[in-house]
């Protein structure tokens, strides 16, 4: 298995509907282990190198546009496949293509509004960790659960 971090980005409207706690229960249940968890305002430009492979798209002034519009949940997660898992538990980002069960499936419908980002290989993960996060505020403790999961 490739233990490994994942970011996610709980984006305005989970912090509008008041489901932050619930999208988090999800990934602790899952047997991820929170390392990095922040409330913040996203900048514009912080928003365009996020979706810097976006920005020749039509869609990437939406993008942009509603991360800023609000604010956010920044986390970062680790465990066995971590990344993989949490693109699982998470959903397609195409609300009309995401299952029941997902968060995508059970609380976004429009692509434009969606509802969480998740990091979509190691190498994203990385880069999108170091770009709303400083070393020092990851904090990698000892999980004693993770030996049940």
């Amino acid at each position: 298995m490739s233990y490994n971090k994942c970011f996610t980005m709980l984006k305005p409207g989970i912090l509008n509907r008041r489901l932050v706690g619930e999208v988090i229960s999800r990934l602790e249940h899952k047997g991820l282990k929170l390392v990095g968890l922040k409330l913040m305002q996203i900048t514009p430009e912080q928003a365009a190198k996020h979706y810097a492979e976006h920005q020749e798209k039509p869609f990437f002034n939406e993008l942009t546009d509603y991360i800023t519009s609000g604010p956010v949940v920044a986390m970062v997660w680790q465990g066995d496949d971590c990344v993989t898992l949490v693109r699982k538990l998470t959903g397609s980002t195409k609300p009309t293509e995401a299952a029941p069960g997902t968060i995508r499936g059970d609380f976004c419908m429009h692509t434009q509004c969606n509802v969480i980002h998740a990091s979509d290989s190691e190498e994203s993960a990385e880069r999108e960790v170091n770009l709303f996060f400083k070393p020092e505020e990851i904090v990698d403790w000892e999980d004693e659960a993770s030996l049940w999961y």
